[in-house]
């Protein structure tokens, strides 16, 4: 396939040399936020008061298609391989499918998954299929539609619905990512994992975060992977599953019924049972600004060098500076709550 052409300064470089961060952690996973927008409002990640409405970054501030390949292309020839593209909604953003497209001719990007609420996913499946996309990670915190209205402030549980089915349907591989709150959805944990067995899809529960200066979370709404576990537990047998730790934050266990069926579960422990020791990621924020965590606010501003006429190798070596300047790991668990930013800006 074609590759995406890089500026005539660049030069030949063994690929993978330049991401190995300051704890011989290899980088080479990026994910791009490709808006901030997104047609629900779910508490914890759009949150805002009754006098003033989110402000969501015009057009102009978003990169371009272009400068987002170019972005893309230069991070493959570091030797990144992997890519998910978030939001905000990423399906909202004009002309996503004829991008995705064009990512797909990247050589060397082995993987391109999409992160989506899933309210468009029944119409625009099939062109994301044809596109390139084979993995899709879902967001669904309830399976009542009520509750649904009122988690994410809108009524469209049922074309969510509608939108796993047709992606199953489809061909492909869909994992369910659910935000764990207590008192908001803990009844439905339960449910939520005889899903995974059912309707074979794998289920991924995430820990409440406390992300951003305006976030819905405080103690009584969090619960631990560690008790989500022991709930689940009660219902069948869960083994951990052996797999590629660079593939994602998840732990995944096996969930075998007492009659015998099994599905897949998964629990991200972002505040109980930290990964930053196998993170693997850098996130590319709506706003064009590069982050090494999501829990840290630290961020190079990617857009301004990019659009001050910067060459590949100017824009190779920001990069390559924010893997060096990447933390070990997050501070939440000394009660350091240290992110600030907005969530659909940063990119679910």
């Amino acid at each position: 396939m074609k590759k995406y052409p890089m500026n005539k300064d660049t030069q030949p470089n063994l690929k993978n040399a330049d991401l190995v961060d300051t704890f011989s952690r290899t980088i080479s996973y990026l994910r791009l936020s490709l808006t901030d927008r997104c047609n629900l409002h779910c508490r914890y990640c759009m949150p805002e008061d009754d006098t003033k409405g989110l402000e969501v970054l015009q057009h102009e501030d978003l990169l371009s298609y272009e400068e987002l390949l170019r972005i893309v292309s230069i991070a493959v020839d570091m030797g990144m391989n992997k890519l998910r593209l978030t939001g905000g909604e990423p399906l909202v953003r004009k002309g996503v499918l004829a991008f995705i497209a064009r990512l797909a001719k990247i050589d060397g990007l082995d993987e391109i998954r999409l992160t989506t609420n899933g309210v468009l996913l029944a119409e625009k499946a099939e062109a994301l299929y044809e596109a390139g996309i084979r993995k899709l990670n879902i967001s669904l915190d309830t399976m009542r539609p009520e509750r649904f209205k009122a988690i994410t402030g809108v009524d469209r549980f049922h074309k969510v619905w509608q939108g796993i089915d047709v992606a199953e349907k489809t061909g492909f591989d869909v994992k369910l990512n659910v935000v764990a709150m207590q008192g908001v959805n803990d009844d439905e944990f339960v449910d939520f994992a005889k899903l995974a067995v059912e309707k074979g899809v794998e289920v991924r529960f995430i820990e409440f975060m406390p992300v951003g200066s305006d976030s819905t979370w405080d103690e009584a709404s969090y619960i631990s992977s560690s008790d989500l576990q022991e709930m689940i537990a009660k219902i069948g047998v869960l083994e951990p599953l052996e797999g590629c730790r660079m593939d994602g934050p998840a732990r995944v266990y096996s969930l075998t019924m007492p009659d015998g069926k099994k599905g897949r579960v998964g629990f991200i422990s972002p505040i109980s049972h930290h990964f930053c020791d196998t993170c693997n990621r850098l996130r590319l924020t709506s706003a064009g600004r590069l982050r090494a965590c999501l829990l840290h606010d630290e961020e190079a501003d990617l857009k301004k060098l990019l659009r001050s006429g910067a060459t590949d190798n100017e824009l190779r070596a920001l990069i390559r500076q924010t893997i060096l300047d990447k933390p070990k790991g997050h501070t939440l668990a000394d009660d350091q709550a240290n992110c600030s930013g907005q969530m659909s800006r940063i990119g679910g």
